[in-house]
């Protein structure tokens, strides 16, 4: 019965920590080579919120679905990447996970609210920018 009880705290620390293991934290290198020429869908809290594709050079272009695009560009901050766009020049920095199921982000804003987004799925062709000024 020692065993057993000695056990438990055991295998109830392995559970809580195998999510933590399904994650694994993505270096520059990993992020460049998972997402170059591609473009993905994310979304967060079950809601669609952007879509981002990654050329060559670490360049991107970003949409929150709306029709407008920005490009811009990432680099590596201390384990961050960190996206600068055309019209915001200030860094936005979040940490890009992998696990079986994709890619998953996290920002951590500068009053401890934490936005995370999760990958949903691949989009098959490039982005399409019309712009909201098209048919005026």
């Amino acid at each position: 019965m020692r065993i057993l009880t000695s056990l438990v705290p055991l295998a109830l620390s392995a559970l809580i920590a195998a999510p933590a293991l399904a994650q694994q934290l993505m270096s520059a290198q990993d992020f460049d080579t998972y997402s170059k020429g591609k473009t993905f869908y994310y979304g967060s809290s079950g809601q669609p919120y952007g879509v981002e594709e990654y050329f060559g050079n670490r360049r991107v272009r970003w949409s929150f679905l709306d029709g407008q695009c920005q490009d811009g560009h990432w680099y590596e901050d201390q384990g961050n990447i960190c996206f600068v766009y055309e019209n915001s020049p200030d860094p936005q920095c979040w940490r890009f996970f992998r696990s079986p199921d994709g890619m998953t982000a996290q920002f951590k804003g500068e009053n401890g609210t934490t936005t995370e987004l999760y990958q949903m799925k691949d989009a098959p062709e490039a982005m399409q920018c019309p712009g909201p000024e098209v048919g005026v």
